[in-house]
């Protein structure tokens, strides 16, 4: 896989496409061991991934969309640089408040328990000192999900324009507003205000029980998103990661062998 990537966008893999590969990985091995989903979702990058998985576009089309998208971002980080801090065991609408415009704002809405928060690198820490709660930052130089990077997602908006997207073969749950997209148009109309737009997971996992979805996979590995379901409470979803759904799939096609004598 890695000679494919390097021929689509360099000698150099940027961190955001190494994420990506590792998602259309999973999601073409889940076809083969025929996990097929009802609808999928994604977190900032990750609807890049959900995109590829419900089938919008090709591999080579989306590792050069998230390679145009990390450039732009790191053009960003120069132009304007910033940061993200997830704050934790706080509610996002006390970290609204004593945010107050300065120089700040929420990216993320990932929880009841979990804010991000985005901002000009020299008013950050100014701005997340007025809030309660433990503070993370994040390893990013830019504000992601704000108005800071409207340059960036400005250029990405053109890119998007420029690729046919297909009918997604399954529902996509926006990010943006927990709307479900059934429509090229409107997953392509969501990837390109998502850049800017903050990240409202909160409504993606209340759209999904509505749905009465009852477990959903986590692909590309990090689990992040599974373990943050636990502070939703929800007893009709649960979670799991690709590798721990593999290993459970492995195990019941074990069991399902005959047993030698000795067994």
């Amino acid at each position: 896989m890695v000679p494919e990537i390097q021929r689509v966008v360099g000698e150099r893999i940027p961190d955001q496409v190494k994420i990506f590969a590792r998602a259309a990985r999973d999601a073409d091995e889940s076809r083969i061991l025929n996990v097929r989903p009802d609808v999928v979702a994604g977190h900032s990058l990750g609807e890049y991934g959900a995109a590829y998985a419900a089938g919008c576009f090709d591999f080579e089309t989306g590792l050069w969309l998230v390679a145009q998208r990390d450039h732009f971002l790191a053009e960003a980080a120069k132009e304007c640089p910033g940061g993200m801090v997830a704050i934790l065991r706080t509610d996002p609408e006390e970290v609204e408040k004593a945010l107050g415009g300065r120089g700040a704002v929420v990216a993320n809405y990932n929880s009841p328990r979990q804010t991000v928060v985005s901002g000009l690198r020299d008013a950050l820490g100014d701005a997340v000192s007025k809030i309660r709660g433990r503070k993370i930052p994040l390893n990013v130089s830019f504000a992601a999900h704000s108005p800071y990077v409207a340059a960036a997602g400005e250029k990405m908006r053109e890119v998007l324009d420029s690729v046919d997207f297909h009918v997604p073969q399954v529902p996509i749950v926006s990010a943006m507003d927990g709307s479900v997209l059934t429509s090229a148009e409107a997953v392509k109309g969501a990837l390109k205000e998502q850049m800017v737009a903050p990240v409202r997971w909160v409504k993606v996992v209340e759209t999904l029980a509505k749905m009465r979805v009852e477990e959903w996979v986590e692909l590309g590995g990090s689990g992040v998103l599974t373990r943050m379901l636990k502070d939703f409470e929800l007893p009709s979803l649960s979670g799991i990661t690709f590798e721990d759904l593999r290993a459970r799939l492995r195990e019941q096609a074990h069991n399902f062998l005959p047993r030698k004598e000795s067994e």
